[in-house]
């Protein structure tokens, strides 16, 4: 993470493209350590009639993760 001025404050900006990895896979909100932004979103549509997607805009929290980072695993044969 890093700060810049062409980011309004308050605003984060996350890249996408990374594979689904959860730490946990059980856990109701897990953490996805290859850093896939969708679970951060809901999986709904944006009403019953249009279906779009939801996903390019939500709230959350930052916090400084200072722990040993967990192995990617996204890669990993199954």
């Amino acid at each position: 993470m890093r700060i810049s001025d062409s980011i309004a404050p308050g605003i984060i900006q996350l890249p996408t493209g990374a594979r689904c990895d959860p730490m946990d896979p059980d856990e109701e909100t897990p953490l996805c350590v290859h850093g896939n932004p969708n679970v951060l979103t809901r999986d709904i549509g944006t009403s019953s009639f249009a279906q779009g997607c939801t996903g390019q805009l939500t709230t959350v929290e930052v916090e400084r993760f200072n722990g040993n980072l967990p192995p990617i695993r996204a890669f990993d044969p199954v």
